[in-house]
């Protein structure tokens, strides 16, 4: 790879400003070093192969807890503890499908987290295909009465993943459905792939709820072939269980500020995950890209000024971590001075978006020329959203940063049973590792108020 000799650098921001934030040559460094440092991929080998899922209220997730306690002591983090949060633990149970009549087939099908379950003898119905979440909120009330509705919704895939944005939302649609009368909901699978797999996710809607599964894009595509020729009845089993009672957590550590460690940049994933996969893109990928940029941010003769902390939220795939994080650290969130998150796999990062304090501020002016080698541009503009679990952090005032990742084809496997160590690409994250390293350290060696708004 192309490295931008460091005296080239230094000049190229002192046009800008004769004050640099951080040692450059430490920065450049890091990011040389992160390129082939086997820090992140052993952590993502770690977690897939010795915890495997990580749904919240199962076995694998009090094992998951255990890892991230015994993984960043072992990496030499401080302050390595445990913050408990109560949420309702859905879990999944036996499930099927398959056609009864024109064509009998088997279907291949997922149930969505906090489905209800179907009645213990199953539900028949005859299925309404639509093509789109749009004819579902268009048709009255009782258009579905006894029957069970299908969205068969396609995903545009996108480099930047905004086709998921567009196709999510027929996710939330149980509800929707039930309020027209429908016995069941089913959707085509939010993916990208063709695989017949199908990928899960949150059936999340304000109710009315009702039994809810994704069927394989190919599946879905089949039932919507058959319904052209007539009426289409399926038989339908979902079985699950909902722990009111269960007990989630987050977990961090830090590498303490050498010169302001009470001033604090929260990164982090979410250590929770799917149960079809080993939750490595998702998102196993972001932890490990996080801590190991933090780890070797850490083994530096000197720590910048700032402290880093990472978090492993434990529960974003069912929601409340980003919640809980805050109500737990309100007292704190004015030194909480940045907060990010990785949370879309291991595939290269393309671009930078900083906050408006640093956005035009002169001492990042070498950020472009520092991450040039990683082909990765700094926008000029501040991040709109950037994460479900910093978002609370964000909502309260937080600035943050954004590492926007190339997504072209992390919904091929994304809530899967695909979800593997073996889709990663091992010099994407550590591109990725690169970049948040170089990038953090300059960022926490900074002495920058980032909620201060730039001068015009």
């Amino acid at each position: 790879m192309f490295k931008l000799p460091l005296a080239v650098m230094v000049a190229a921001a002192c046009i800008c400003t004769s004050s640099l934030a951080g040692d450059l040559k430490t920065a450049a460094d890091l990011r040389d070093k992160a390129l082939s440092d086997p820090t992140a991929w052993s952590i993502l080998e770690s977690l897939t192969t010795e915890v495997g899922a990580r749904s919240i209220g199962s076995p694998a997730y009090d094992r998951a807890r255990e890892w991230g306690v015994a993984k960043l002591t072992a990496l030499g983090f401080s302050n390595v503890h445990v913050e408990t949060f109560a949420k309702p633990a859905w879990r999944r149970g036996a499930e099927s499908a398959e056609v009864i009549a024109p064509f009998p087939q088997k279907l291949a099908i997922i149930g969505l987290g906090n489905s209800l379950p179907t009645p213990k003898k199953s539900i028949e119905a005859e299925v309404v295909v639509l093509k789109s979440y749009a004819e579902l909120l268009a048709a009255p009330q009782s258009a579905f009465k006894g029957k069970i509705v299908l969205v068969n919704q396609p995903m545009v895939r996108t480099e930047d993943g905004s086709g998921y944005g567009a196709a999510v939302r027929a996710r939330y649609g149980d509800s929707e459905a039930a309020k027209r009368g429908a016995l069941a909901y089913l959707l085509r699978s939010v993916s990208t792939s063709q695989s017949r797999t199908p990928h899960t996710g949150t059936s999340d809607g304000p109710g009315p709820h009702i039994p809810a599964a994704a069927l394989g894009v190919p599946d879905a595509d089949l039932l919507e072939h058959m319904a052209a020729r007539g009426p289409v009845r399926i038989r339908l089993n979902l079985a699950s269980t909902t722990d009111p009672k269960s007990v989630c957590w987050n977990i961090s550590g830090e590498i303490k500020g050498s010169e302001k460690p009470d001033e604090v940049i929260v990164i982090g994933g979410h250590l929770d995950s799917w149960d079809p996969g080993t939750g490595a893109i998702d998102d196993g990928a972001g932890v490990a890209i996080t801590t190991a940029a933090a780890y070797l941010i850490g083994a530096l003769p000197k720590h910048p000024r700032r402290t880093i902390r990472v978090v492993l939220f434990g529960s974003e795939e069912n929601g409340g971590s980003n919640i809980a994080y805050l109500e737990a650290h309100k007292g704190e969130l004015a030194h909480i001075v940045l907060a990010s998150e990785a949370d879309l796999g291991a595939d290269r990062a393309l671009k930078l978006e900083l906050p408006e304090g640093a956005v035009k501020a002169p001492e990042f002016a070498i950020l472009p020329t520092l991450l040039a080698p990683l082909k990765i541009i700094v926008a000029s503009t501040a991040p709109g959203y950037a994460g479900s679990d910093i978002e609370s952090l964000q909502g309260a005032g937080v600035p943050v940063f954004s590492f926007h990742q190339d997504a072209s084809r992390y919904f091929d496997y994304h809530h899967s049973a695909d979800d593997t160590l073996a889709i990663v690409d091992a010099a994407g994250l550590n591109q990725n590792v690169a970049a948040w390293a170089s990038t953090l350290y300059l960022l926490a060696d900074s002495a920058i108020d980032f909620r201060a708004q730039p001068a015009n």
